[in-house]
């Protein structure tokens, strides 16, 4: 259920969204989500995610989830004239977001020293490949290239083959994620201090992979280890892995609690295995880890997905399907959270993912699906700088 606008927590935040593609515009849904008013400025021909896989009339379906409760408006910020409107609805926002190439806003002389004359609480979050400091800071850098610099892709696949590529852009997502959370940061701050300014959201691609690295720079540091690819399994713990089926499909289970696997071991038939001393704690699992992989592989190769994972909920052992997007919208508990939104798109309705975290008070929510191309630059222009209809259409032209 979606709070009304004015009760989600950042109602009264006005962002204006420079950036194209995934990072930037993710931050912006994420704020958008929870009430904070989105104007989004395209180049005339549009965001290229508009056209971006598989689309319908021309528009992707991906734009109607990337780009929900947004205002859009195009401007040609290759002119004086686009970057002066742009600057001028900075100057009366609370938040700029950006994914230029390092360098860009201030060529434009609206880099954030720029801007902070006359809007000093201006808050800015710049998202780049490398970050806006250092060595590489100029280069750029599409997520691809930022998952393996920031050592994702090294610790992912299997040793023997290339390293593997998610079918997903997670490193442009978790950017959004980190650079969001940056803002709500930076805005609290600016709140609850009288003195206090805005200041610079400064979020790296390859820093928001890198910080999920878990203990992989402390375990080098302290002892020389490389975490090397794992496969479906993880370095370090035991057993946890992906295991087939009698009915050709995959199940994960994860037992690798000193009581869960013991409960593991005996809801496989394998006893003497629950009680052997050698896998009592997880340092003994690991070292014996293909022996216990195997046992619970023999025993899954003969049961259905269905029938394992009942009998690992009776176990109380961790296990699970691994779904397609098919099986997510069918799933009764994906429903019941209300992890699926219907919005109006190309005259029906279409369904596109909630986003989280839940609030229970103040739930955020989807007002409106992406919007068409400058749906509301006559609405923004007119309201917010007082622009005549003439001078809107001399824009358009």
């Amino acid at each position: 259920m979606s709070a009304t606008n004015k009760d989600k927590p950042l109602h009264g935040m006005r962002v204006i969204e420079m950036g194209q593609l995934i990072a930037g515009p993710f931050t912006g849904s994420v704020l958008g989500y929870y009430g904070a008013e989105i104007i989004k400025i395209e180049p005339p021909t549009g965001d290229p995610v508009r056209y971006w896989r598989l689309t319908e009339n021309n528009t992707s379906y991906w734009w109607h989830s990337v780009s929900r409760n947004k205002k859009s408006i195009t401007l040609n910020l290759k002119t004086e004239e686009g970057r002066q409107i742009a600057k001028d609805l900075i100057l009366k926002s609370d938040v700029l977001i950006e994914n230029f190439k390092p360098g860009k806003l201030e060529e434009w002389g609206m880099g954030p020293d720029d801007l902070k004359k006359d809007n000093p609480g201006l808050i800015t979050a710049r998202i780049s490949g490398y970050g806006q400091t250092g060595p590489r800071s100029p280069l750029p850098g599409y997520a691809s290239v930022c998952e393996g610099y920031g050592g994702f892709r090294y610790v992912n696949g299997f040793a023997d083959r290339p390293p593997v590529r998610p079918n997903l852009s997670i490193g442009d997502t978790l950017a959004g994620l980190h650079a969001a959370m940056g803002v709500m940061l930076a805005y609290i701050q600016r709140e609850k201090d009288p003195n206090s300014k805005g200041q610079v959201v400064d979020t790296a691609i390859y820093e928001s992979v890198f910080n999920l690295m878990e203990a992989v720079v402390p375990e080098y540091s302290g002892c020389g280890a490389i975490r090397e690819p794992s496969g479906s399994t993880i370095t370090g713990i035991a057993p946890t892995n992906t295991y087939l089926t009698s009915d050709k499909k995959h199940v994960i289970i994860g037992g690798n609690g000193d009581s869960i696997f013991k409960r593991l071991m005996i809801a496989i038939g394998e006893p003497k295995m629950a009680e052997d001393p050698r896998f009592e704690h997880n340092e003994g699992r690991v070292k014996h880890e293909k022996e216990i992989d195997d046992a619970i592989l023999e025993w899954s190769s003969n049961h259905t997905s269905a029938e394992i994972l009942s009998v690992m909920d009776e176990a109380s052992v961790p296990a699970g399907p691994i779904y397609s997007v098919e099986d997510m919208m069918k799933d009764e508990h994906y429903i019941a959270r209300g992890m699926f939104q219907e919005v109006e798109a190309n005259g029906r309705t279409l369904h596109i993912p909630a986003m989280i975290p839940l609030l229970t008070e103040t739930p955020g929510g989807t007002e409106w699906s992406g919007p068409k191309l400058s749906e509301h630059t006559h609405e923004v222009l007119s309201e917010l700088l007082g622009k005549n209809d003439q001078e809107i259409k001399k824009l358009a032209d």
